[in-house]
């Protein structure tokens, strides 16, 4: 079981550490206090072969052989150019695959893109329909509130012809022939 005890510090150690302070010392060392500045190294520059040199200047004469000392300078310098033309080389791989990779890149953006304004149109679509069927919900109620009164209204109109037909009706007396004041 391990147990936490708190440092001097006031930071919690396991007790391995307690038994070995120069363990400690050295851990705590390693940890960066808040005050402290990290250091943050900056980008090494990429190494880079020497340019070819512009002129040569140990040239044999036309009269003169090769003396011995010449096959190792041909020799560095046929390095050294070898050398320039793999860096050259891969630093063009290095290039093309980075553009593949900005292309490759692009294209997932768009794909995403694509994917996204579908997904949005389709969200649009449903919210729009959703709006739409309310609309026609509301309309059809006000539709209906409005045929309910309507008919409310004729069967009114009906209720006071039929009372005004039975009030006719009830009254069996003749219609009076003669009515004073006519003339």
């Amino acid at each position: 079981m391990r147990r936490f005890d708190p440092c001097p510090e006031g930071v919690p150690s396991d007790s391995c550490f307690l038994l070995a302070p120069c363990r400690w010392r050295c851990v705590c060392s390693r940890v960066p206090s808040g005050e402290k500045t990290v250091p943050i190294p900056e980008k090494l520059n990429e190494w880079a072969p020497r340019p070819p040199p512009e002129f040569v200047r140990d040239v044999m004469g036309s009269s003169a052989g090769a003396g011995s000392g010449e096959f190792h300078v041909y020799r560095h310098l046929r390095r050294r150019e070898y050398q320039r033309q793999d860096f050259m080389d891969a630093m063009a791989e290095k290039q093309r695959l980075d553009e593949e990779f900005q292309k490759k890149l692009e294209r997932n953006k768009m794909i995403a893109e694509e994917q996204t304004a579908k997904r949005r149109r389709k969200r649009q679509k449903l919210k729009e329909k959703k709006l739409q069927a309310k609309k026609n919900k509301l309309e059809q109620k006000k539709q209906e509130k409005e045929s309910d009164q309507s008919q409310e209204r004729v069967s009114s109109e009906d209720d006071e012809e039929d009372s005004k037909e039975e009030e006719e009706k009830e009254d069996d007396a003749e219609e009076p022939s003669f009515v004073m004041g006519r003339g």
